[in-house]
């Protein structure tokens, strides 16, 4: 099934939201519930998953996003899963997750985004 960009990004959203949702309760409550954590890990493979399938043209709409980094960190939740860091974890949805805290807003589209 063909989805078009705008089916991933929603997808990427929601990945997000999910992830601050698992999350409300701070890092104590991360570290202390396997569950959390595997929801976290779990959605962060997806999103960053999800996002190697938009267009390079889509990608150019969100500048600020470092979509390199993102397909690098898929590459090791999928290929490097028994090696996974918590406390990286904890620093990528903390300090690098768009819309983690309220200084860093999920960024906007620069330009329509169709789906």
């Amino acid at each position: 099934m063909n989805h078009d960009d705008g089916f991933y990004v929603r997808h990427v959203l929601g990945c997000i939201m999910r992830i601050q949702k698992y999350t409300t309760n701070g890092r104590d409550a991360f570290f202390a519930d396997t569950l959390i954590q595997d929801g976290v890990i779990r959605n962060l493979q997806v999103l960053a998953e999800s996002t190697m399938r938009i267009s390079k043209e889509t990608k150019a709409r969100w500048p600020s996003v470092t979509w390199r980094e993102i397909a690098g960190f898929r590459n090791v939740v999928v290929h490097d899963y028994l090696g996974l860091d918590l406390e990286e974890i904890w620093d990528i949805i903390s300090l690098n997750l768009p819309g983690a805290h309220p200084q860093q807003p999920l960024p906007r589209p620069h330009g329509p985004l169709h789906a």
